[in-house]
């Protein structure tokens, strides 16, 4: 049915299932497919990714939409089912720009794989799988993401710690999978001499992507390092990626029955990384979900209280599953059998997440691409790859989470050694991480010099007053910053 909705002076046309409701800040639309006439012509249009390293930000109607061209990316970087090169299109929410200070949004209350999509007369709104509640508000920018946060904790979760300063030393981005025992363990006191909390191991450990196992550089096992780490005075913290494989995983070769499929019956290659395609658990299977419980209670079991779990949206693939369930309520399940499994006490941060189906049961979520000790890859074009640049373009689109979660924008960065970031590119990465109370760092603390080691400790102990003032913008302790969104085109 189609109706006449006036948002704070502003009448616009809606066609949806039903009557609308009334609520602060906006209306509750019925659930269903929703369109709104918004008649703005060629202005500008939210984008909000699928997963944690999909493009997200603003561009105008009449420019290309924001997206991933090449499909082996595209596949573990955003929704290969959706994706449109001609249409902008954005998932669970989306807002335009009304040209006189406002906005309108447009936001999904539930799951079920909300998509939208924009032009110059009309937003649409639909679900994939089920239907849901969608929220319609207009106003200033801050208030209306404010409201329909609020609304996203009251419908399907909330933050589950208060907001607080979280303080990370990782592996990844100094060393990579060249990562051993011996090696990790020479550096723990000088990280332990350094205001971090957390001590956290990334990719390398393990025999290989999908057997959860320490490899041979690690000979004491993983259980020792978390004691190792415990006894120096920090949590001990772990990189895994359970719901993936590869294919010469063990895993894989012994249990190939676990894991999605295609429509040809064959294995589904549901991303690529590590120069090769993975495959994913069918976690509508209760023998997978027996498998991923074995996972995690081993690595909590081991003593690892923080658990950076990585290419999480593997969990909704797009392929073939033995149950018909939405990907998006196969993906909630399969986190919460993460959390009952490790225990309310144990920190689970998402990489590669769904935001509004990880609401309650995450308690961080990485909210943009991998950072790298250079501001951009020249001549590549993928808004969704390893570079500064792309990581502060898509975590400042994306501020308006910390209502919901501690939000992860990647690491800060202040050695110079092994880095190609000149000193605005590393201050504008610091001033992000400050202004999301996530601080992780990936530099070796023997790569400091006096002076870098000196600006990681203000780093870590600042504690600025934060305000979001609006797209792109903070003020911390009343000093503006915009930061650089200019994503290449993809």
């Amino acid at each position: 049915m189609a109706i006449v909705i006036d948002l704070g002076g502003r009448s616009l046309a809606v066609q949806a299932a039903g009557t609308p409701e009334a609520v602060s800040g906006g209306v509750i639309l019925p659930p269903g497919r929703v369109a709104v006439l918004h008649g703005q012509g060629d202005t500008e249009f939210y984008r909000h990714g699928w997963n944690s390293w999909s493009p997200t930000g603003w561009r105008t109607l009449s420019s290309p939409p924001l997206c991933i061209s090449d499909p082996r990316r595209r596949q573990t970087a955003d929704d290969t089912v959706w994706h449109d090169e001609h249409r902008h299109h954005s998932s669970a929410v989306a807002a335009l720009d009304l040209r006189d200070g406002t906005v309108l949004l447009l936001g999904s209350l539930g799951l079920g794989n909300p998509r939208l999509t924009a032009d110059q007369d009309t937003l649409v709104g639909w679900y994939e799988s089920g239907a849901a509640p969608w929220f319609l508000a207009a106003g200033p920018e801050t208030e209306v993401f404010s409201r329909y946060a609020e609304l996203l904790a009251k419908h399907l979760g909330g933050r589950r710690n208060p907001p607080t300063t979280r303080t990370v030393w990782c592996s990844w981005y100094s060393y990579y999978e060249d990562i051993d025992e011996a090696g990790l363990l020479a550096e723990l006191p000088a990280v332990a001499e350094l205001p971090f909390e957390v001590f956290q191991v990334d990719d390398g450990w393990e025999e290989v992507v999908g057997d959860w196992e320490a490899n041979a550089k690690f000979p004491s096992g993983m259980a020792h390092l978390a004691e190792r780490v415990t006894a120096a005075g920090l949590a001990p913290g772990l990189w895994l990626a359970p719901f993936i494989a590869l294919p010469r995983s063990r895993t894989v070769r012994e249990r190939p029955e676990l894991f999605l499929r295609d429509r040809q019956g064959g294995l589904a290659v549901t991303g690529y990384n590590w120069d090769t395609g993975y495959h994913s658990l069918d976690l509508t299977l209760p023998e997978a979900q027996d498998h991923l419980r074995s996972i995690i209670a081993r690595v909590v079991g081991w003593g690892y209280r923080y658990l950076k779990l990585d290419f999480v949206y593997a969990a909704a693939a797009a392929a073939e599953r033995a149950h018909d369930i939405g990907r998006e309520e196969v993906y909630r399940d399969a986190l919460a059998l993460i959390r009952e499994t490790a225990g309310e006490d144990v920190y689970l941060l998402g990489s590669g997440a769904l935001p509004l189906p990880s609401l309650g049961l995450l308690d961080g979520i990485r909210i943009g691409p991998d950072v790298g000790p250079f501001w951009s890859h020249y001549g590549l074009d993928d808004p969704s790859d390893a570079a500064a640049r792309n990581a502060v373009a898509v975590s400042a689109g994306r501020l308006w989470l910390d209502n919901l979660y501690d939000i992860d924008p990647d690491v800060a960065i202040f050695r110079t050694q092994r880095s190609l970031l000149t000193d605005d590119q590393r201050r504008i990465l610091a001033d992000l991480a400050t202004a999301c109370r996530f601080r992780a760092v990936s530099d070796p603390p023997s790569w400091l010099s006096d002076a870098e080691r000196a600006q990681l400790t203000a780093f870590l102990t600042a504690d600025p007053e934060i305000r979001w003032l609006g797209r792109n913008r903070v003020s911390l302790d009343g000093r503006r910053i915009d930061f650089p969104v200019d994503l290449p085109q993809g």
